[in-house]
Formats: structure tokens, C-alpha cells, sequence
């Protein structure tokens, strides 16, 4: 009897656990929590901590509030010009509204991210439609970026999940369409380069004139100062023989006859002139009288 009693008490203990069990819930601060009761939402605002529920009628689903990567495969899209370019990009994205994620979904985060990935195709393929391989690909990357991250966010918002970021790890173009675009992209810079060293050739001559002229007018303006010069120097020369002369006109005209002996000498030893020429005033007559020569003859006078 007493055993019966005992296993009885033992069975109502094990029940009153399981129920008190059931009845508990914890919820982590990494965690969403919605709770249901048959089916239906019937709380969804949940703090961290520990929270009731009544078992077997209702029950609770938990999701990651954490921020969670969708790293898909590479697509290709179309630009403005009907090219293909494969686009290879990863979303940032975390569940914001857990009683929204649960009726858009089921609950299912694979069938988000499938629902996201459909959605943020579509929005790639519309603003690559938009723009040029070389925009795509160079020019308005990061505009596209902040672009598309807002438009995914707000398609997003019916599923309860927010976009944290979108980024576009790499761009390539299909084999058929690589060769022609580096052939446009060469011939571009071979044009520039072109049109760079035209300039250049330009700017080469315009200070190659610009040189000359200046050269030229350097050059005339220090022959200018050099007659200048020389002019004020042979006017000062002109003037200090000249008042050398003045001061003794008999030894100049001897200086000068004696500088025109050592040079005439120097030059040969065999001379032709009249014996009464003028020349040889100094030879006839060391006073240099040209009277002299004729009567003496020769240059015995001297």
C-alpha cells in the first residue's frame, strides 16, 4: 500500500516537472522569440530572461538577432549597352521584426534568403540596366552600392529582416565580351595619349619660339651695350691721345714713327719706298725734319 502511495507521489512530482518545465522559457539576448498558441502569434515582444507559456497549447519559436551573411553565386546581368557582366556580391542582413519574419516565411531562413536573393537580383538587374560596362565597372560602383542597398532594404521590410549592407566583391565580363572592351578601353587611352602628346608637342614649340625670341633680344641688347662701350671706349682713347699729343706733339709723332718701324720690320726685310719718303723722316734726320731728306740722300743723316 505504502509502495502505491509512494509511486503515485512519485508520478505527480515528475508530472508537476514536466509541466513546470514546459511551462518555462528562457529567452537569450541574441535571440528573437515569438510565442504561439495553436498556430496563432499571440506575443512577439519578448526581453532577454525567463518567460511562461502554458504547454502543449502554446509554444515558442526562437531566432538569431544577429547579423548574418548571404554570400551568393555569381549572376549575370545586363548593362544600358546589352552587355553581360557576372557580378559576384554578398548582403549583410538581420531579422528586425520576428512576428513578420515568421508570417512571410514560416518561420524558414532558408526561404528568406532565397526570397532576399530573388529581390536584390531583380534591384541589381535594374541599376546595371541603367548604366555602361565602364560605369558598372569603374565609375559608379559605390553609387550603385548605397543605391541598391536602400531599395533592398525597403523590399525587404515585408519580410521582417533589414539590410545592413550590400557589396559587390567582384565584376567580370564573359570571354566573348572581354576582347572588345579592352579593344574600346585601348583605343581610348592610345587617344588620350595621342591628344596628350600633341599638347606637349605644342607646348614644346611655343617655348622653343618663346626662347629664340628671347635669345635674340638678349643678343641684340648686349651688342648694343657692347658699341656702347666700345664706342665710350674708343672716345676715351681718341681723348687721352689727344691731350697726349697736345702736351708734346714733336715725341708722339717719334713714338708713333718708331711703332710703325717695329711693325713694318717685323713683317719682312725688304721694303720699297723713295729714299725722301716721309717714312723715313726719323732715319734722315733724328729731329725728323723733312727738309733734310732730300738734300742729304739715303739715310746717311742719321
Amino acid at each position: 500500500m505504502q509502495s502505491g502511495r509512494f509511486m503515485f507521489v512519485a508520478l505527480g512530482v515528475a508530472v508537476f516537472l514536466f509541466i513546470l518545465g514546459s511551462s518555462v522559457f528562457i529567452v537569450d539576448q541574441r535571440e528573437l522569440a515569438i510565442k504561439l498558441r495553436l498556430g496563432e502569434i499571440v506575443d512577439a515582444e519578448f526581453e532577454p530572461g525567463a518567460k511562461l507559456r502554458i504547454p502543449l497549447i502554446e509554444n515558442v519559436k526562437k531566432y538569431d538577432r544577429r547579423i548574418q551573411t548571404m554570400d551568393t553565386s555569381a549572376e549575370r546581368f545586363l548593362t544600358i549597352e546589352k552587355k553581360d557582366v557576372i557580378v559576384d556580391y554578398y548582403v549583410k542582413w538581420r531579422i528586425d521584426n520576428a512576428a513578420q519574419f515568421f508570417r512571410s516565411t514560416s518561420g524558414f531562413v532558408e526561404r528568406a534568403a532565397r526570397l532576399l536573393e530573388e529581390r536584390i537580383n531583380t534591384a541589381l538587374r535594374d541599376e546595371f540596366g541603367k548604366r555602361t560596362i565602364q560605369d558598372v565597372v569603374s565609375g559608379e560602383r559605390r553609387e550603385i552600392m548605397d543605391t541598391l542597398r536602400e531599395k533592398a532594404d525597403e523590399n525587404a521590410a515585408d519580410l521582417g529582416i533589414e539590410i545592413i549592407d550590400v557589396r559587390v566583391k567582384k565584376i567580370d565580363l564573359p570571354a566573348e565580351v572581354s576582347e572588345s572592351v579592352y579593344g574600346r578601353m585601348r583605343a581610348e587611352r592610345e587617344r588620350v595619349a595621342r591628344d596628350l602628346r600633341a599638347r606637349g608637342a605644342e607646348a614644346a614649340e611655343r617655348i622653343r619660339a618663346d626662347a629664340d625670341r628671347q635669345q635674340t633680344e638678349i643678343v641684340a641688347e648686349a651688342y648694343r651695350e657692347a658699341e656702347q662701350i666700345r664706342g665710350g671706349g674708343d672716345a676715351q682713347s681718341a681723348q687721352i691721345y689727344a691731350s697726349a699729343f697736345e702736351q708734346n706733339s714733336e715725341f708722339y709723332a717719334f713714338w708713333r714713327s718708331l711703332d710703325a718701324y717695329k711693325r713694318a720690320f717685323a713683317a719682312g726685310d725688304m721694303m720699297v719706298l723713295q729714299p725722301d719718303s716721309d717714312f723715313f723722316r726719323y732715319f734722315n734726320d733724328r729731329s725728323g725734319n723733312p727738309q733734310q731728306s732730300a738734300t742729304t740722300g739715303g739715310m746717311g743723316g742719321y
